[in-house]
């Protein structure tokens, strides 16, 4: 889980209504000015809008023969 906070005399305060166990380890990251200023949408991040860029291959078993098609593996078959 990700919380946003901010800091206040020193002390990191977390978003209210976060509830984190006491004892947790946490990382903290200190977030560029204009990321801290506004909060990010999923959809601004890169990973999540990778599918924009999938294009019909017209490989119908590329997904089960990936290390095939790349690297020269033994194509997996389906032995039904």
């Amino acid at each position: 889980m990700v919380y946003q906070g901010t800091v206040q005399n020193g002390v990191i305060v977390i978003e209210p209504g976060a509830q984190l166990p006491e004892g947790a380890s946490v990382r903290v990251e200190l977030l560029e000015k204009q990321q801290s200023e506004e909060i990010r949408s999923p959809k601004d991040d890169i990973l999540f809008r990778m599918a924009e860029h999938a294009i019909e291959t017209g490989i119908p078993d590329l997904a089960v023969n990936i290390d095939h098609y790349l690297y020269g593996h033994p194509k997996v078959t389906d032995e039904k």
